[in-house]
């Protein structure tokens, strides 16, 4: 092997280099643009970075040629204090500006100015980077940065850690320097090491340490070359990020729990207006409002089913809200009220002279609708012209005006409802099968309110509260328990509609912020007694006879109460006035 000068060692040439090559290297290798003055503020050492985008250079003076430091620098001079967080702009880039005092031997020697260009920081939302690579040799510069700092040579031996760096990590400067970084992770004083990267790889490096305290320290190391190329230092800069690695921890976390709540919609509380709420404590009603949450999502058509006030016009604003066509119309249509002549025309709508009276075109329900949703309340009374057409529709998605040979695609979702039994309709052949089976390609099925009893009393007390709010009564209206009673069992056969009307009914006619039984109407205090009759006749063990015999007294003494005279009776009940009499006498009501 022939040796050269060219073959002399890194450590050879690590000492033949001159200390001021070295500070030069080491400074202009930090992207912060670094400036030291006297006390009268000329500079004595500005970096490349200073000299770039600040102007700076060894001579000139800081009051110059960034004046509004001169405050600042005189503040820091005056009472040897740090400043940070200083503010400047010079060519478009803004720069956050540290200002410390150089102490020596407890004599001021001069000032320390660290600019670090966040323009870039700012852009991307103040994500976090290493800013800051300072000089090894300059002790006060090094120990002015709230950062930690390892310096290692070219072979990866310590040389300086700063007082910053002992904070984070534990490790005491006079124990370690003078060590490998290779020992100090074979002897697990950290858990890996960036600088064995760097000396790698010969390219800055950046990885996450975890401290033996707890604390995750962003690390990154820059490389630092002599003119011939090789690397002669490694400068680690350390960063605290412990707090945002745990914020970024609970903000996932709160992603996954916003998740699993909008799936879960037996925790939710449906949003609604005025007189419109949808309160589920029935578990088959909870699970009707889960699975028109989840259908809301897609854009199949839907067919709700159940009777008349059972709240299927909710259900489809539900679906409606929660659908990515919430900022589009939903239009309704209820065909049971439009005549049967003009069904087609408010759906198609029509052309400009298609029929008498027909003075302009006018666009029908599903261009109105076009990117939102179309409901077909009461979808069984569509006329049979007008289901072929409909059917049509939902084949393409194409329609045509009345009178207009042209078609239009529209994007619209349809959902129907109705309050009738479709496949009787269509085993009578008055709905057609095909257009059943379009239409029911999700089906919901709401139960009666009888069918759902847990819902009726926080009902109640939802729309008794509704409406003192808007009679404005002084609430609040309470019920008493055999009136509660009574209204929790009876049947509604108008569903939430009925109920809905007896309790505005009963706070507009309420007198003292007490709901009575006696102030029931009288179909619930009716249905009340007969269940409570038949409970006591069944408890008794009667006969068919005798509990029928029961229940015809008991009928005929409520007639009485309610129309006083046999011929009213008589009339109600459909009977003759003799017979109502020897009944009475029979059971000695008179």
């Amino acid at each position: 092997m022939i040796i050269t000068e060219k073959s002399i060692s890194l450590n050879e040439k690590s000492k033949q280099l001159s200390w001021k090559q070295f500070s030069k290297a080491f400074l202009n290798a930090s992207p912060n643009g670094i400036v030291v003055t006297d006390c009268s503020f000329k500079t004595a050492i500005s970096n490349k970075k200073a000299q770039e985008y600040l102007d700076i250079f060894t001579g000139t003076l800081i009051q110059t040629t960034l004046p509004e430091l001169t405050e600042h620098s005189t503040a820091v001079l005056k009472d040897t204090i740090t400043l940070r967080d200083i503010q400047i702009i010079r060519h478009n880039k803004k720069f956050m500006t540290r200002i410390s005092p150089i102490i020596w031997k407890e004599i001021t020697l001069g000032l320390f100015y660290l600019f670090e260009d966040v323009t870039t920081l700012e852009k991307v939302s103040k994500k976090m980077k290493s800013y800051q690579e300072i000089s090894m040799e300059l002790d006060t510069i090094i120990n002015s940065s709230h950062d930690g700092f390892w310096i290692c040579d070219g072979q990866g031996k310590v040389i300086r850690i700063n007082p910053a760096s002992e904070e984070l990590t534990g490790i005491r400067a006079e124990k370690f320097i003078g060590k490998f970084m290779q020992e100090l992770v074979d002897k697990r004083f950290i858990d890996r090491s960036v600088t064995l990267k760097v000396l790698k790889s010969q390219k800055k490096e950046t990885i996450i340490q975890h401290t033996k305290h707890g604390k995750n320290l962003l690390l990154t190391a820059t490389p630092v070359f002599d003119k011939e190329g090789q690397l002669f230092r490694v400068v680690v800069n350390e960063r605290d990020i412990t707090e945002i690695e745990t914020l970024k921890k609970e903000i996932e976390e709160k992603q996954a729990l916003k998740a699993e709540l909008e799936e879960d919609l037996l925790e939710m509380q449906i949003e609604a207006s005025k007189a419109k709420k949808i309160i589920a404590k029935s578990h088959n009603l909870k699970t009707i409002l889960k699975k028109a949450v989840k259908i809301s999502r897609v854009d199949s058509s839907v067919l709700i089913l159940g009777e008349s006030g059972t709240g299927k016009g909710m259900i489809a604003e539900m679906i409606h809200y929660h659908s990515n066509r919430r900022d589009k119309p939903m239009i309704r249509l209820n065909c049971g009220t439009i005549p049967e002549s003009l069904v087609e025309s408010e759906l198609f709508g029509y052309k400009k002279g298609a029929f008498t009276g027909a003075d302009k075109n006018k666009a029908g329900r599903f261009e109105v609708a076009d990117k939102g949703i179309l409901f077909l309340d009461e979808i069984a009374e569509l006329p049979l012209s007008s289901q072929v057409k409909l059917l049509r529709f939902l084949e393409d998605g194409h329609l045509s005006r009345i009178g207009d040979t042209a078609s239009k695609k529209v994007n619209v979702r349809i959902i129907a409802a109705t309050n009738q039994n479709l496949e009787k309709m269509v085993a009578d052949k008055t709905f057609r099968q095909d257009l059943y089976y379009r239409l029911k390609v999700i089906p919901l099925h709401l139960p009666s309110l009888r069918d759902r009893k847990e819902c009726i009393l926080p009902l109640i007390s939802h729309y008794i509260k509704y409406f003192c709010k808007k009679h404005k009564i002084k609430g609040p209206i309470k019920l008493t328990n055999n009136a509660g009673d009574a209204m929790e069992k009876y049947a509604y056969p108008g569903n939430v509609r009925e109920l809905i009307n007896i309790c505005e009914r009963l706070v507009v006619m309420n007198e003292n912020n007490k709901i009575h039984y006696n102030d029931l109407p009288h179909s619930v205090m009716d249905s009340a007694k007969n269940d409570n009759l038949f409970t006591d006749i069944h408890d008794k063990g009667l006969s068919l006879r005798e509990m029928m015999t029961t229940f015809e007294k008991q009928i005929l003494k409520d007639i009485m109460n309610k129309h006083l005279t046999q011929s009213k009776a008589a009339k109600v009940l459909g009977l003759n006035q003799s017979t109502i009499a020897r009944k009475l006498q029979k059971y000695k009501l008179i």
